[in-house]
This record gives C-alpha cells, sequence and structure tokens, in this order.
C-alpha cells in the first residue's frame, strides 16, 4: 500500500492535524491513531504491509511536526475532539486502530459517537506513568530533551540502562526520540487527569490485542488488564513474540493481525 494523500485538518486553539493517506483514498478503510513517542512516520512499515485493507489513513497527532502545537488548553477531551475532526473531515472508517495512548483516545471517542469496529493495540489508562509525573515535568521545564527521553524509558516503559544506553549511541534514533519526546509531560499529564469512562460503549465491534511479551506484566499488560475489565465485550488477541513496540520492531507480524481483524 503506497501514500496517496495528505490532508490537513484544523482543530480547536487555531491548531491542526496532519493525516497521511495510502491506498485508495476513497474507499473506507483503517485509521490509525499512533499514540505517545510515536508518529505517523513511525507507522509506514506497518501501513505499507496491510493488503486486508483498501486504504489506511495515519493520524500525526497535534504535537508532532507537520502537524500543529499542543496548545495550552491540551487534555485527553482536546485528543477526543480531535479524533472527532478527523473523522468528520474524512468520513467513517470501516475501523479505528489507536496504539497505547492512541488507542485510549479512540475508546474514549469511541464511548461518544458510533464506530464500525475499535481495534486497541495495549491502551493505557491512569495511573499510568503517574510515578514519573514530576520528574517529567521538572525536565520539562527545563527543555531537558534528552532526560524525557531517558524517563520515559526508564521509569515508564520499564526498560533496561543497558537499552536506554544502546538508543543513545544510535544518534539519529536518539534524535528522533527527542524530538517525540517534546509533548511528553503534557500526554501524560492529560492522560493521569482523564476521566477512563465511558469506554467503546458506542462501538460495534471492539477489538483489544496484546503482545505476548507483555501479557499479565507491569507496565503494558497489566494496563491492559485494566482496560479490559472496563470492556467488557471486547475480544482479545495475543500477538505472538512482540511487546510494547510492535510498530517497530514486528511491523510485518502486526499488519498480518490487522489484516485477519479487517471486518
Amino acid at each position: 500500500m503506497e501514500h496517496a494523500i495528505r490532508h490537513r485538518v484544523p482543530v480547536s486553539g487555531g491548531s491542526w492535524v496532519t493525516v497521511d493517506v495510502f491506498g485508495e483514498p476513497g474507499a473506507p478503510g483503517l485509521l490509525v491513531l499512533p499514540g505517545v513517542m510515536s508518529d505517523a512516520h513511525g507507522w509506514r512499515d506497518v501501513v505499507r504491509a496491510l493488503s486486508a485493507w483498501p486504504s489506511a489513513a495515519v493520524v500525526n497527532r497535534r504535537g508532532r511536526t507537520p502537524s500543529g502545537p499542543l496548545t495550552g488548553d491540551y487534555s485527553m477531551r482536546t485528543e477526543v475532539a480531535d479524533l472527532g475532526a478527523v473523522l468528520d473531515a474524512l468520513g467513517e472508517p470501516r475501523a479505528v486502530f489507536g496504539w497505547s495512548y492512541g488507542a485510549l483516545v479512540a475508546l474514549l471517542a469511541a464511548g461518544e459517537r458510533p464506530v464500525r469496529q475499535l481495534i486497541g493495540y495495549e491502551p493505557v489508562l491512569r495511573p499510568f506513568g503517574a510515578e514519573a509525573l514530576e520528574e517529567l515535568k521538572a525536565a520539562d521545564a527545563a527543555a531537558d530533551l534528552d532526560l524525557a527521553v531517558e524517563i520515559v524509558n526508564r521509569r515508564i516503559s520499564g526498560f533496561s540502562a543497558e537499552y536506554v544506553e544502546a538508543l543513545r549511541a544510535d544518534r539519529p534514533t536518539w534524535e528522533m526520540l527527542r524530538r517525540l519526546a517534546e509533548p511528553l509531560y503534557a500526554e501524560i499529564a492529560a492522560l493521569n487527569s482523564a476521566e477512563p469512562r465511558p469506554l467503546g460503549r458506542l462501538a460495534e465491534r471492539v477489538d483489544l490485542v496484546v503482545g505476548a511479551r507483555n501479557r499479565g506484566l507491569p507496565p503494558y499488560g497489566t494496563a491492559f488488564e485494566d482496560v479490559r475489565a472496563l470492556v467488557p465485550g471486547a475480544a482479545v488477541h495475543v500477538l505472538p513474540g512482540q511487546g510494547h513496540l510492535a510498530h517497530a520492531e514486528g511491523p510485518a507480524e502486526l499488519a498480518a493481525l490487522l489484516d485477519t481483524l479487517a471486518g
């Protein structure tokens, strides 16, 4: 599936979000909503590997170039409204797929408006990341993006010091992570200020996906179970051999699973 067009959708506060559409622009397909420390560019390998969807539209959430700024009144309500603006502008897709923070946004949105199908990969829920909020706030105030990247990987995601040092040694990857960390504090603060109910009640079908390496384990596997308890009608799927970063570590495998879920 190849890139076809980019849309710019106006949103609140004078900001905007961009949406990259792959495949057949006029054919309803899969709408992808990335989460924290991710952008539309990071999902290109997954989207290009899809075969069961006529199109895929990937949202570049606000706070990520070429989308606009977060704005001062940013909250989870802002994200839900942004997703609504994208759906209004592009039309209803066959399914909305959210990853992590993006999955929570999609579930909240589907608590307010009908959605045909919602697919969530390891959605997170408060108090996810709450233990690192003060450190992130200090890093944000100091504009210390290196520290912010270290905090999200070590304190929130639970990766080892060796893993973080390997990331730091890869300068292009580290620079990309620094750029993606710019809205990090605001996003984690918004997540922990949001009331999580209702989730997905207006979706005709909900599929929740967890990576096999994370199932039942903190932080992502336990957050997944918290969300699952709030969406009792959801079908649960396990992606073998993968963890939270399946879009980067196993894009073909994730795309194959999404193809099997094409309703």
